[in-house]
Parts: C-alpha cells; structure tokens; sequence
C-alpha cells in the first residue's frame, strides 16, 4: 500500500496550522468580554434542540429587552406628552388660538439649537466626567450587564432634569426644553437600542448613517483610539480625525454581515 511521507516543512506547516487555530480559539477579545451582555442566542430553527442552559438564558434576555423597553416607551411618552402641552398651552391657550410665525420660528430654532448643543455637551461630559470622576458610575455600562438596567441609567435621569424644568418653564415663555427633549428620545432609540439592542428599534438599522454612528460607538467600546469617539451622532466624524476610517469600514461591515 503507498505511504505519503510528510517532509518537515510539511510537518511544521501542519503544526503551525494547528497551532494557530488553537490560540484564536482560546484567546478571547477584549471586545467580546465587554459586549457578552449584548450578546444574545439566536432563536432556535425547527432542527435546532436548545439546552436549558441557553434556554434560560435566551428568556432572561427577552425580559430584560421588554423591561427596557416598557421603561423607555413609558419615559418617552411622559416626556414627550410634556413637550406638547407646553407647545400647545403656549401657542393656543396664551395666545388664544392664534399662532405668531415669530414665535413658531423661534421655538423651532430654539430647539434644534438646543438639540445640536446637546451632541457638544454630551461628548464633553463623556471624556470629562463620565470616564473621569464619574467612572465609578459609568464602568457599568462598559462591563456585562446583569438584568435591564445598570448603573449608568442613572446620567438619563438626571439629564432628565433639566428638560423638565426647562419644559415647565417654557410652558410660560419660549418653550424651552423641546430641543434637549428630542435628542434625550433620538439618543435612546440609537444608544440603547442600535448600538446595544436593548430593545428593538425596526427600519432604524437599515439608515446608512446610523449603522455609520453604531459602528463609530462600538469603536469607542474597544477603546482602540483612545476610547474616541466620545461623542454619538458625530462619532464618525471623531474616527475619522483620528485616522480611524480604515476602522470604522470594517465594523460598518462587521455589522451589516452580523
């Protein structure tokens, strides 16, 4: 019977081979140990048998999604039926009934001022507090999740606060707070639910510039440039001052094949 003989490149090739394969297998990415909470079983097809253990874990992941969810929803809809009934008390009960294209111009221009700003302010306390004096805060949201919340939650209350206030103040005035409102809202749908599918966000997924903005943050989790883009709708823009495009392109991929 004829033999095949390995010649020692043959064997050292082999070997190499082996070798290789047995390290990537064992050797776990800084970023997959910080996103195992994101993490989530893919539902089982009609030949695939769960075993309890990922079972469990699929369930508990599916409450924890409707948790976040309910608590969202709820928080929005609170927030945002404030936002109306300061419009509306402002424009048709003081104005009685009619509405000054002055005043329109200048709410509107007030709250997508205050929108933009809020992107400035956000990336600026990101870098200068949260990863600072506030980490002790802000680590939960860079280590696993266990359960709904973290507590890091907390920074969505307190910029709550303002945007209260400012809404209440407004049902007199200028209708401030709107601005800082609909970003609080685009920031929720985008962070919490694109980025680290804490609930389902539907067509959201598919806006090119959002996969760019989901892509661009999940950057700022691996922490491969200095934990930059501290900030979230501009965040492609700081990858890219970095020199980070090159990055950015392959996570775009990464989570368009995922």
């Amino acid at each position: 019977m004829p033999t095949v003989k390995l010649s020692w490149f043959g064997k050292d090739h082999v070997h190499d081979c082996f070798t290789r394969l047995f390290e990537d297998q064992t050797k776990p990415s800084s970023a997959h140990i910080e996103n195992r909470q994101e993490e989530v079983p893919k539902d089982a097809n009609e030949n695939q048998i769960l075993t309890p253990r990922v079972a469990e874990r699929l369930e508990r992941k599916r409450k924890e999604r409707a948790t976040y969810l309910i608590a969202a929803v709820m928080s929005s809809l609170g927030i945002t039926s404030m936002a109306v009934m300061a419009v509306y008390y402002r424009f048709y009960w003081l104005e009685g009934g009619e509405v000054v294209l002055s005043e329109m111009f200048g709410t509107f221009a007030l709250s997508v001022g205050a929108a933009v700003g809020m992107e400035f302010w956000a990336r600026w306390a990101h870098r200068a507090l949260w990863h600072a004096s506030l980490w002790h805060m802000h680590e939960s949201h860079h280590r696993p999740r266990d359960g709904p919340f973290e507590l890091n939650d907390v920074f969505a209350i307190t910029n709550a606060v303002p945007a209260i206030s400012l809404l209440s103040y407004g049902i007199f005035n200028k209708g401030l707070g709107l601005g800082i409102t609909v970003f609080g809202i685009a920031y929720m749908f985008v962070h919490d639910g694109l980025v680290h599918k804490r609930f389902p966000v539907g067509p959201i997924a598919d806006v090119p510039y959002f996969r760019r903005v989901a892509a661009a943050h999940k950057i700022h989790h691996s922490d491969k440039f200095d934990g930059v883009p501290y900030g979230l709708f501009l965040g492609p823009r700081e990858i890219e001052e970095v020199g980070g495009l090159q990055e950015l392109e392959k996570e775009i991929s990464r989570r368009i094949k995922s």
